[in-house]
């Protein structure tokens, strides 16, 4: 009988965070994680062949999207195999012993603060303190023990760092979540994914009028479903602009062909950046 292989997933953060828990999604409980400092990080990680897999946050429903992320897709070029949605649940933690009127300051990614701001309103004794990363900052406080400290994360990255959650859910809107790519070298996808096909593309459009009209387009003509659009400037050429588009559907549909061969004729630059099956 064959063995299973085992994957490993870079992602930023550490052991604990969101990208973690979007990493066993898509992957399985079995995946070593590769804990990385920054996204490019991770995809230097990938790049390097030190993970078979890199998962990143590309958009969140409260914060928007991922700019960076964009970019290093565009930079390193590697293909988009998977997507997958994480809720994202924020606890007060601390470590065993804390007594919540103890508590003076709270450790987290800007990130995570921004989305408690209720929270921090309602107790204005405890001072939003920006950390490099949600779990990272449950582990900070397991290491050094700062007093009068707690940690705002994953119920994660209380179990795996010895923390105590004091308080659950401080997010400002329980709607909260966010989206994941999974990127690899490897062709196969994750044996999780079982929605329906979704296709990203990237290119620019020339400054010139009707551009992105005729661009647009190449979708509508063929009744393809775009599902998300994000601009972002183009290196090196002041006020031009790379488009990134997500719509339904699979570069093996003929449809999807078609307006595909039209976009490259359209633009300027064009490129395919993954077509996949998200994991629920």
């Amino acid at each position: 009988m064959k063995a299973k292989r085992r994957y490993s997933a870079a992602f930023q953060g550490e052991p604990g965070a969101f990208s973690h828990s979007a990493a066993l999604k898509l992957l399985g409980e079995t995946v070593e994680p590769i804990p990385c400092a920054s996204f490019k990080g991770v995809f230097e990680a990938l790049r390097e062949d030190r993970a078979t897999h890199a998962v990143i946050p590309i958009e969140n429903t409260l914060h928007g999207s991922v700019l960076e992320n964009y970019d290093n897709l565009m930079e390193f070029g590697f293909p988009i195999r998977g997507e997958t949605s994480v809720r994202i649940s924020h606890y007060l933690i601390a470590m065993p012993g804390t007594r919540a009127s103890e508590i003076r300051r709270a450790f987290s990614h800007p990130v995570a603060l921004n989305q408690c701001r209720r929270f921090f309103a309602e107790h204005p004794r405890i001072e939003p303190t920006p950390f490099y990363d949600t779990a990272g900052s449950v582990k900070m406080l397991a290491e050094e023990h700062p007093a009068g400290a707690a940690a705002v994360a994953s119920e994660a990255a209380a179990a795996i760092y010895g923390g105590q959650i004091l308080r659950k859910n401080l997010e400002d809107n329980r709607k909260n979540y966010t989206r994941f790519f999974l990127l690899t070298k490897q062709k196969k996808p994750p044996q999780s994914a079982t929605g329906a096909w979704k296709t990203s593309v990237a290119f620019g459009a020339s400054n010139q009028p009707g551009a992105l009209f005729k661009a647009m387009a190449c979708f509508a003509l063929r009744d393809l479903n775009l599902t998300k659009i994000e601009s972002r400037p183009l290196p090196g050429k002041p006020w031009e602009y790379l488009f990134y588009v997500d719509f339904a559907g699979s570069t093996d549909d003929k449809p999807v062909q078609r307006a595909l061969q039209d976009l490259a004729e359209t633009t300027p630059l064009f490129r395919i950046l993954g077509s996949y099956r998200p994991t629920p």
